[in-house]
């Protein structure tokens, strides 16, 4: 009788470049956009503006041997100069929301998980749940999917003004205007500032 093999499963491969970035992360100290994946290993958090930035090493890509590191993208929050103090603050709140709940894992569950209701320490923890609904709370008080749309790529996705105005085929005087009243909606939302009058 044929013995059977228990091998352990292969973590599947990276995608190319990132262990790359999360090594430059961890030589100056911008761990905190990382995680364990199953296998034990250091990964970017999908979906998360901070993994998509890109760090550049000079000197051969080492920090040891002198390399100066750069910062590819730049915040749109930071980037956009024309923006208000409470404008910043609520984008940057809905970001950590966002960032909060996906840090996590808010994913489903599996089926036995949701049909045994008696299993101890199962299910999503409550700051993970809380994350979610202030994130989705905040999604809906946006309230027009244009003006949502133009706060997610900007807050969410890191990408620039200039992207969004070229794929929507808008001037980028509209793309800022979408962003600046989404971000008040947020602001107001948050109670950062009241409702104007109007």
């Amino acid at each position: 009788m044929p013995r059977k093999s228990s091998k352990k499963p292969q973590p599947p491969k990276l995608p190319k470049g990132e262990a790359e970035q999360v090594r430059i992360r961890r030589e100056v100290g911008h761990d905190f956009a990382l995680k364990q994946d199953a296998f034990g290993r250091q990964r970017l958090t999908a979906g998360t503006a901070e993994a998509r930035r890109v760090y550049e090493v000079s000197n051969g890509g080492y920090t040891s041997t002198g390399g100066i590191v750069r910062l590819r993208n730049v915040d749109p929050l930071v980037g956009i100069t024309s923006l208000t103090r409470q404008q910043r603050e609520a984008g940057q709140r809905f970001r950590d929301d966002f960032e909060r709940a996906a840090r996590h894992g808010l994913q489903p569950q599996s089926w036995s998980e949701r049909v045994d209701a008696s299993r101890m320490g199962g299910g999503v923890p409550d700051r993970v749940l809380s994350a979610g609904r202030a994130h989705a709370h905040a999604a809906a008080a946006l309230a027009h999917w244009d003006v949502a749309e133009v706060v997610r790529k900007t807050c969410l996705e890191g990408q620039s003004v200039k992207a969004i105005a070229e794929r929507s085929g808008e001037g980028r005087d509209v793309v800022v205007k979408l962003l600046k009243v989404g971000l008040d909606l947020l602001a107001v939302h948050y109670g950062m500032m009241g409702r104007k009058a109007g």
